[in-house]
């Protein structure tokens, strides 16, 4: 197999052994192969990159692997991504399935069956290859308001509004979210790959933002609600 096709794939695990073991296996399998020891360094090689499929662990330092998987759904809904993980119980799997998981391998685990689901996602990925997602947020409509993902634009009570890079993956995040209580520290860590004990006033600021674009009533928000002592919720059909 010639490098140019070579497929990608990106472990993202902090266990030195399991990584280059991983690599090495991966490797005699023909795949070109990158090891991120934590999740910001696991998001950035992500971007920078392009893999074809991505080995995430979860328990990882500066950032954990469901912030990460979460980070990676905002943007890209195509990629497979296989958790391997010590959480091994049923309430993890689901946790991890319903933010997007593809397959899911508890440790400690079997190395060929690992290398045979690799195998089965990416051909599985091939398969899909140019058809539409299903499930991409291109558009996005509550109350009178409208949101254009793909040309970064919405429209709100005062008209025309051109969106940031960061306003829409933020807005992204509350949609996909949306009746879901999100607080300022997980907001952070989706939405800026921020971890760590950090100013919130940069979540701040945004809300205040959509409430001017998207509230009739800024000071009565009905769809950006405060929660005291937690964060925000997104609440697409109040009442």
């Amino acid at each position: 197999m010639k490098n140019a096709e070579k497929k990608r794939i990106l472990i993202i695990e902090d266990e030195d052994h399991i990584a280059e073991g991983l690599k090495l296996n991966l490797s005699f399998q023909g795949y070109a192969v990158t090891i991120a020891a934590d999740g910001r360094s696991g998001l950035e090689l992500w971007k920078e990159w392009g893999p074809d499929l991505i080995v995430l662990d979860i328990m990882l330092p500066v950032m954990d692997g469901l912030s990460v998987l979460r980070n990676i759904r905002l943007e890209d809904e195509r990629i497979p991504i296989l958790v391997l993980s010590a959480k091994g119980n049923s309430q993890d799997k689901v946790k991890g399935l319903s933010y997007g998981v593809d397959d899911y391998l508890a440790k400690p685990f079997n190395l060929e069956e690992f290398l045979l689901r690799v195998d089965r996602l990416l051909l599985r990925t091939s398969w899909s290859k140019g058809e539409p997602s299903v499930i991409n947020l291109c558009e996005y409509a509550f109350g009178n308001n409208r949101i254009n993902f793909d040309t970064l634009t919405a429209c709100g009570k005062f008209g025309d509004i051109h969106l940031t890079d960061q306003e829409a993956k933020l807005l992204k995040l509350f949609i996909t979210h949306r009746g879901t209580p999100l607080s300022r520290k997980k907001l952070l860590e989706i939405g800026w790959g921020y971890s760590g004990k950090l100013a919130t006033r940069t979540v701040d600021n945004f809300i205040v933002r959509f409430r001017k674009y998207f509230e009739d009533d800024p000071k009565k928000p009905v769809y950006f609600k405060s929660l005291r002592s937690v964060g925000y919720i997104f609440d697409p059909d109040p009442d």
